[in-house]
């Protein structure tokens, strides 16, 4: 690949250029902004930079000032910010404004390796390795908006960032809960440190044990040799967590351990280690409910939620809702080189929208809405049902309607909407009345006096 590095610090150019030159690729440098700016118009009418890493801060023109130029000249360049600063607001923004990934320096060779090969699957034009970037390309789109909801979860993001305490970040799925972990590695003093995210659901339960811990070599069946396990790979950075409600309960007391003792034993292994990571855990199940009923160890349960971060759902920030939803709309037109429009009456309902999938599912509906196009505007019509007819709109529209007839009977209306809220919050939270409670606002007790006169 073509890439061009643009940073005041000959230092950090030079070991730019060492990484990418050894891995092939053709590295031109400035620097600083105005010499970045100069060598993207002398591409002009040539084929252009397959990628552009760009300080944030420099004289003459910053990261910003770059990223803007880029994608003005070279829309479908991607752009990696670097940052000595570790601020999540500068990150956030440059996200915003279109970069493709931001680096803290000092950066971990292999976490910029991945970035670089993330990036030229992006560039990259085949259906095939366009698929596997959309499954590697970063979930910060999940951080655009300006609701007070999001702003107070950057806030807690950037005052804990620095600090040593242990995240629990909570959330419904889809709502960005491993984008904040890399938040906090980013910003934090960890952030050369490697960054090791572990899904806790995905693993087979006879595995996790030696996938958290390791094993030894011939400590079970198929173990030919030593296998060192996550908790050491993340050792001097961050291990996220995710889904951590889906261990089990016999692990859990090995990880609780592991955490207050802050050393591990491979499976089949006699001696221990000791580890520096800082945990980040996930989840978008309710711990606490989990715990009165006996699922989660309570003394696991508070040594993990030190400092819980609350993602909201999108319906909770809806304001962001029309920022997000021109965002995913461009990046589909760049992705599939297409001048898709939305009309006022499509966005409407999608404001409208409650998004039980969160910024996920709007991604994935907003590409199959772009690649299915025929007319290059998305129109209301061009909507599936659940987002045209989201829960009560009809509803009430068929109560208006009724009104305008005669004379309605309110109680009853008024409890029918109640009941198909209930349901609703119930379905989405998987059973969970405590959930549930929290989605409707109520205490558990309140809600389960409702069912109760509904039965």
């Amino acid at each position: 690949m073509e890439v061009l590095v643009a940073d005041d610090d000959a230092g950090v150019r030079a070991v730019l250029r060492s990484l990418l030159s050894r891995e092939g690729h053709t590295v031109t440098e400035a620097e600083d902004g105005q010499f970045a700016i100069d060598a993207l118009g002398d591409r002009q009418g040539k084929t252009p930079f397959d990628l552009v890493v760009t300080d944030l801060r420099m004289p003459r023109a910053d990261g910003f000032e770059v990223l803007a130029r880029v994608r003005e000249r070279q829309p479908r360049t991607p752009v990696v910010i670097l940052t000595a600063q570790g601020s999540i607001r500068e990150c956030v923004a440059a996200m915003r404004a279109g970069a493709f990934n931001f680096l803290t320096k000092p950066f971990h060779h292999a976490e910029l390796s991945a970035l670089v090969r993330q990036a030229g699957a992006v560039r990259a034009r085949s259906s095939e390795v366009a698929a596997r970037a959309r499954e590697a390309r970063p979930l910060t789109v999940s951080l655009i908006g300006e609701s007070a909801a999001l702003r107070a979860v950057i806030d807690t993001v950037e005052r804990v960032a620095t600090s040593t305490s242990t995240v629990l970040i909570t959330g419904e799925s889809g709502t960005g809960k491993e984008v904040v972990a890399r938040l906090l590695h980013g910003a934090s003093t960890r952030s050369a440190g490697p960054f090791v995210a572990v899904n806790c659901g995905a693993i087979p339960e006879n595995l996790i044990e030696s996938e958290l811990f390791g094993h030894a070599r011939g400590a079970f069946t198929g173990a030919v040799e030593a296998h060192s396990g996550k908790f050491a790979q993340a050792d001097g950075g961050t291990l996220f967590l995710d889904e951590v409600g889906e261990l089990p309960l016999s692990l859990q007391v090995k990880l609780l351990r592991a955490l207050q003792d802050r050393e591990i034993t491979p499976v089949g292994g006699s001696t221990s280690r000791t580890v520096d990571v800082r945990i980040v855990t996930a989840t978008n199940r309710d711990l606490e409910a989990m715990v009165t009923e006996e699922r989660f160890r309570r003394d696991l349960y508070y040594r993990l939620d030190v400092v819980p971060i609350r993602l909201p759902a999108l319906r909770d920030r809806r304001e962001d809702i029309p920022v997000l939803v021109r965002h995913f709309l461009e990046q589909m037109n760049l992705r599939f080189q297409r001048d898709v429009t939305l009309a006022d009456d499509a966005l409407t309902l999608m404001t409208r929208y409650d998004w039980p999938g969160n910024v996920r599912e709007m991604e994935n509906l907003i590409e199959r809405l772009v690649v299915l196009d025929a007319t290059g505007v998305i129109r209301a019509a061009d909507l599936p049902e659940r987002v045209k007819c989201s829960p009560g709109i009809p509803r009430l529209a068929a109560v208006a309607a009724s009104l305008e007839r005669g004379a309605i009977d309110l109680p009853a209306v008024m409890a029918s909407i109640e009941s198909s809220l209930i349901d609703q919050a119930l379905r989405q939270a998987a059973g969970n009345k405590t959930r549930a409670a929290e989605l409707l606002g109520l205490s558990r007790t309140t809600l389960l006096d409702k069912l109760k006169r509904q039965s």
